[in-house]
């Protein structure tokens, strides 16, 4: 590490392509991304096509996570919360299984961001330092995609618990 606490990722959010721009003009986002929540706290989920995003949310919600939002997800800043996920109404309570089809998940209406996750990046530090990217001028704990089994139970766990080192 380079003496710093954290390390900052500047690109604050993704386009449908899974290309990255600034909005720091505070105007609500749509990304395409997934959002579970556990209790007040939850994970926006990042990444292209194909990345697995789905899938982990569904990991989630098999350990007790409830599902926000999958595919597309609408940010906005809230000076007393921070920034807020919602689902669009049109997929509001459905989650892609690939091979399977959509499939109903009960959901809660908005959530609170703690955590994101961006699949596009793989983790190569066993102790990685603390990260974070800023999404509409709002710094968000970052994590990147963990090759292995307790990826998606380590997640909840930092919901539950946060991180200690």
């Amino acid at each position: 590490m380079s003496g710093h606490d954290t390390d900052k990722d500047q690109r604050p959010a993704q386009n449908s392509a899974g290309l990255f721009y600034a909005a720091s003009d505070g105007s609500p986002l749509n990304l395409h991304a997934s959002c579970v929540a556990f209790g007040d706290r939850s994970l926006l989920i990042l990444g292209p096509s194909g990345s697995g995003k789905s899938t982990l949310a569904l990991e989630l919600m098999a350990y007790g996570a409830t599902l926000v939002s999958d595919d597309r997800t609408v940010l906005s800043k809230s000076d007393k919360e921070g920034l807020i996920a919602t689902a669009p109404a049109p997929i509001s309570g459905m989650i892609e299984a690939r091979g399977m089809g959509l499939l109903a998940a009960g959901t809660i209406p908005s959530a609170r961001i703690c955590g994101l996750v961006d699949l596009s990046q793989v983790e190569r530090e066993r102790l990685p330092p603390p990260r974070e990217r800023v999404l509409i001028g709002v710094p968000i704990p970052l994590f990147f995609k963990v090759e292995g089994r307790h990826f998606a139970p380590a997640l909840l766990q930092w919901l539950k618990g946060g991180r200690r080192a």
